[in-house]
């Protein structure tokens, strides 16, 4: 069976639309894709995504990735993407469920998981189990800018440790 490369060009103009903020045209290229291919998970990550971080409709948002997730489960945006969400509304017992799964994913970058195990640490006041997981996002990171964020994120709940 040979591949149609044409949905990848329409992901990748739609991609490139969101990169220039022209969130509408990247809405109805990707809605296109998925009304004739309703299992291309990328667009339903960009979706997810859009529906999550332009136009707060959470629900679709949470949709969306769902679908990404379930159609493209060895693309690694969608495992990300989802963590983000999910921590933005505070829902960490489902967070943690999914960042686990995140840690099986091939390709996936560990130090974005550690940090957000370290975030959703941080935020439930859990502080030595949050500066743990900031140690292992250190561990894995291999660029210095990101390993110096994650030694201020240490920094941050020591002070916090302190009040």
């Amino acid at each position: 069976m040979e591949y149609n490369y044409k949905y990848d060009e329409m992901f990748l103009e739609a991609d490139h639309l969101i990169s220039d903020q022209q969130i509408k045209e990247a809405m109805s290229l990707l809605h296109q894709i998925i009304d004739e291919q309703p299992d291309y998970g990328r667009a339903h990550n960009h979706l997810g995504w859009i529906y999550e971080n332009k136009l707060k409709r959470f629900d679709k948002a949470a949709d969306h990735y769902q679908a990404a997730l379930h159609f493209s489960p060895g693309y690694p945006a969608p495992w990300l993407n989802y963590a983000y969400f999910l921590s933005n509304l505070q829902r960490y017992k489902e967070l943690k469920e999914h960042l686990e799964k995140c840690l099986t994913i091939p390709g996936i970058f560990t130090p974005y998981i550690y940090n957000e195990f370290a975030i959703m640490n941080e935020l439930q006041e859990n502080y030595p189990e949050a500066t743990e997981y900031y140690v292992k996002a250190i561990k894995k990171s291999l660029n210095a800018k990101d390993i110096e964020g994650y030694e201020e994120s240490i920094e941050r709940v020591k002070k916090k440790m302190n009040l």
